[in-house]
């Protein structure tokens, strides 16, 4: 159903099993493992490591993720493979600094990778193929090198400068950014995951590599130790779940912030979107100050769960009646609080459902692009910047301190309908994931759009002071949202990037795959 003149993909259809991601090859490779006999699990796993070579700014190795697994018949599963702070970690210390926010490019912003040991532990309890087929891909791939694809080079040369001291030797050529098609490898990761291969992920956390990853961050101030990266687990649980539209939303519970996606779209239940104009000025409005809203919460009251005590007020229909009781239909209210930690745009998203209809949505991240810019010396593993998510003011619930987890922007999600998973999606993107989710859920339900026409359609994000509104928007309708009071601006790239997966209840699988990014859905 495209009624919004705007060119699109077409979707891709099959029924023995797809994969949808930002990347081709991590497409393939995620095909590859399903064809040899894997189910969703083994395949997503092999998408998302390769992605940290096909997309080095995006995600890898030294980052974290969160998965979603649905088996049919059965409750699905969280699995939060975020790491946490070390234990010598310390707010204060940074105050008494001068910082009011963590330095996105310190060794202070540096936690305990979380994603490995997550891949390894889903690997054991649901793959069927075993870790090392999993790696095999990125291994063959890390050594042989890949074609820098364009979006990926566009996003290299403008975050080359985050780069610094090895990082620069193992991500860039001769000093440089790579160009569009030429040839990148990571010999060094390629031996690491040799290493996970043959021993797990122990021998990422113990041992050489870890001796390696230690010594950079220490020689850089860090306070990360052998015990801080031998006490990495991985930590399974219950999504959370709202609903709208007649379908459920399954998400996955904090430290993401998928609980305020959940808000949003119970904000959004007190207005009749579905009477409006799906592209016009009145919906925009109406998101964006639910968006402001939303957000205000998250940025109260979201932190690791074992610090977090607010998260039933955040998930209750009656806090957000209220709080759409504060939304002014005809005009524009200033951002309700500013986030103080760090946010950013850079991540991956895969999802896979396979022939018995396993379904994975699985997200990995860095954070910000290329991370904190530092790599180890011998391997070149470069480390998320996950802890610049972190606040620093005293008491809050997000505040810094040994062996918590920050609050993650990434967030994967499932729809249910008629007590089964009908629809793995994600909205990569950084802040406007949450936002992504309600916006996408709201085109699929309220504008009855097919998956890759709402994947392919306009998108507008309130963030700090403007409304961000892609080009995809008639002149006039950014002309009105300025007269309301919107600080209108046209951002520079797109906004986020999506994949999505139907389920359909006669077994077919429908898959999108945003053009904002180069990747693909495949089907066989």
């Amino acid at each position: 159903m495209r009624d919004f003149h705007m060119p699109g993909r077409s979707a891709v259809y099959a029924t023995n099993g797809m994969a949808a991601t930002s990347h081709p090859l991590a497409a393939a490779a995620a095909i590859d493992i399903l064809k040899s006999g894997g189910n969703a699990v083994d395949a997503a796993i092999a998408g998302a490591v390769l992605l940290g070579l096909c997309e080095p700014q995006m995600t890898g190795i030294g980052g974290d993720c969160f998965a979603l697994i649905s088996e049919p018949g059965k409750d699905v599963v969280s699995i939060n493979g975020s790491g946490r702070a070390p234990a010598g970690a310390s707010a204060a210390r940074l105050r008494e600094a001068g910082h009011e926010t963590v330095p996105i490019g310190s060794a202070d912003a540096v936690t305990i990778p979380g994603a490995l040991d997550a891949f390894d532990r889903m690997s054991a309890r649901w793959g069927k193929l075993g870790l090392a087929d999993s790696l095999a891909p990125a291994i063959r791939y890390m050594d042989e090198g890949v074609p820098v694809a364009p979006r990926v080079a566009f996003d290299w040369a403008a975050q080359i400068d985050t780069l610094q001291g090895a990082a620069r030797e193992h991500f860039l050529t001769e000093g440089h950014a790579p160009a569009v098609g030429a040839p990148f490898s990571l010999p060094g990761q390629a031996e690491v995951l040799r290493r996970v291969a043959k021993d797990g992920a122990r021998a990422f956390y113990e041992g050489e590599v870890a001796e390696d990853m230690l010594a950079t961050l220490r020689g850089l101030g860090g306070v990360h130790t052998e015990e801080d990266f031998r006490a990495v687990e991985a930590t399974f649980g219950d999504p959370i779940e709202g609903s709208y539209g007649g379908a459920e939303l399954l998400e996955h519970a904090p430290n993401g912030q998928g609980a305020t996606a959940i808000l949003l779209l119970n904000i959004l239940k007190k207005f009749d979107l579905a009477r409006m104009d799906p592209w016009g000025t009145e919906r925009a409005h109406i998101e964006a100050e639910a968006t402001k809203l939303a957000y205000d919460a998250r940025n109260r009251f979201l932190a690791d769960p074992d610090h977090m005590t607010r998260l039933d007020h955040m998930l209750s229909q009656e806090t957000a009646d209220k709080l759409a009781g504060l939304i002014d239909p005809r005009r524009a209210q200033a951002a309700v609080t500013e986030i103080s930690e760090a946010v950013h745009k850079d991540t991956i998203y895969i999802t896979v459902v396979d022939k018995d209809r396993m379904a994975v949505s699985l997200i990995y991240s860095i954070f910000h692009g290329f991370g904190s810019g530092i790599a180890s010396e011998k391997f070149g593993i470069l480390f998320q910047n996950r802890g610049a998510g972190f606040s620093l003011k005293e008491g809050h619930p997000n505040e810094m301190a040994p062996g918590k987890r920050p609050m993650h922007t990434i967030i994967p999600a499932m729809l249910r309908e008629n007590g089964a998973v009908s629809m793995p999606f994600g909205v990569m993107g950084g802040q406007y994931q949450s936002a992504g989710h309600a916006r996408m859920v709201t085109n699929w339900r309220d504008f009855g759009l097919d998956p890759q026409d709402a994947l392919d359609a306009p998108r507008s994000f309130a963030e700090g002071d403007t409304l961000q509104v892609e080009r995809g928007y008639a002149a006039q309708v950014r002309e009105e949202l300025a007269e309301m009071g919107h600080k209108v601006v046209v951002p520079d790239g797109p906004i986020g990037g999506a994949q999505a997966i139907r389920i359909h209840e006669n077994g077919t699988l429908e898959g999108a795959s945003d053009p904002r990014k180069d990747g693909a859905a495949l089907g066989y």
